[in-house]
């Protein structure tokens, strides 16, 4: 016993005190920063999130400091928060349904409309479209929900590893469970041993720290990629014929190339860590959108195609409730369906042909004379003079 006590102290003895850097920034909490505040609650999760992870990680033996430790803490807190947006993914899928759906009507109230721009008749178009909405149950900001929800936390993201720096340098910690030993590890944890989490690629450049920018610069073209195949997985494979002649077509396609722009400017200014994050995100996003894609297509797109064929070849097919059934009750699922339509075609009033004014007029007269009547009462016939007797 004693001589585990010996060995301990002389580990803590020969431990190095690590050594604070002169601080380059003003002391946390002198500047007001009213975004900064309204962002502490996210930061505060962000933080429980990431030491929940971290202490994870190190229950099973990886290092408190190590830039992986904290790399996996990043992927498992996007593991958390994209499972907890599964619920508005669905939603999201079945909103860009019904605007689907809907479109065609829309596309008849933009007519009605069309090169009318006094006041009152852009009231009254967005009036019908709105009352469209509310009829199906949906809006266009339905379908941006996951990204809005999303937002907060990558900023809350954002402001941590960005504070990083500035509270490692103070010997501070964070708002909440992030205290100032986790943040000097954080501080100390590289990437590959060599990229700080904490460093954007403006401070790598000015640094000299030429494989973090490498790094940096890889990271970004992945995302990039990732953006761009995933957004190309749903206009190509995912839109039906209807949809793909609408204006909101031209405007994704147009956005397919434009997005992903965006991720360059993250890619410079945001620090390695929230570019870890977003990457990973990214990712989520593609393999989530692939497998809704294959299993949950949208109705008459090319992926819905490909999915009856697939399941044509195992014997089966899709219900009238979009259920999988084997093909023989779909078979007569689909002739019942028929005959049920034949049934209601018969049953249906006639539709009356439209007759001219004196035809109308005439079947008037008939009405008020009805035929036994014109038979009690037969007009008179015209007298026919005698034949005349032949002479002699």
């Amino acid at each position: 016993m004693l001589d585990l006590f010996a060995t301990t102290l002389g580990r803590l003895a020969s431990t190095p005190t690590p050594v604070v850097p002169t601080p380059t920034t003003p002391p946390p909490g002198d500047s007001l920063d009213i975004f900064s505040t309204i962002m502490w609650p996210f930061k505060w999760l962000v933080e429980a999130l990431l030491v929940f992870w971290h202490w994870l990680f190190t229950s099973i033996g990886l290092e408190p400091d190590a830039g992986l430790t904290w790399v996996l803490s990043i992927i498992g807190l996007v593991i958390v928060v994209r499972a907890a947006l599964i619920p508005l993914f669905v939603r999201q899928i079945k909103s860009q349904r019904k605007m689907m759906e809907i479109a065609p009507e829309l596309r008849k109230v933009q007519e009605k409309y069309r090169g009318k721009k006094d006041q009152l008749s852009r009231e009254a178009m967005s009036r019908e479209t709105m009352a469209l909405y509310k009829k199906h149950g949906t809006t266009p900001v339905s379908s941006c929900l996951p990204l809005i929800v999303q937002m907060p936390i990558l900023l809350g993201m954002f402001y941590t590893l960005s504070d990083v720096k500035k509270h490692a340098e103070w010997g501070v910690g964070g708002v909440g469970l992030l205290n100032a030993d986790l943040t000097w590890e954080f501080y100390n944890a590289k990437l590959f041993g060599v990229a700080p989490l904490h460093t954007n690629m403006t401070e790598a450049i000015q640094l000299g720290q030429t494989t973090t920018v490498v790094i940096l610069v890889i990271l970004v073209i992945l995302m990039i990629a990732s953006q761009f195949f995933t957004q190309l997985q749903i206009i190509s494979k995912n839109l039906s014929p209807e949809a793909k002649t609408g204006q909101a077509y031209q405007m994704q396609k147009v956005m397919l190339y434009v997005l992903p722009l965006a991720f360059i400017f993250s890619g410079v200014f945001f620090p390695l860590g929230v570019v870890l994050y977003w990457f990973t995100s990214n990712i989520w996003t593609m393999v989530q959108q692939f497998v809704v894609i294959r299993n949950l297509p949208t109705p008459g797109s090319d992926a819905a195609k490909a999915r009856e064929e697939r399941l044509a070849r195992k014997g089966k097919a899709l219900d009238a409730h979009g259920k999988i059934v084997p093909l023989e009750k779909y078979q007569a699922e689909q002739q019942r369906l028929y005959e049920e339509a034949q049934r209601a075609k018969e049953q249906a009033p006639k539709r009356q042909q439209p007759i001219s004014k004196q035809r109308a007029k005439k079947q008037a007269q008939q009405k008020k004379n009805p035929p036994e009547q014109q038979q009690k009462n037969p007009p008179e016939q015209p007298k026919k003079n005698p034949p005349e007797q032949p002479a002699g």
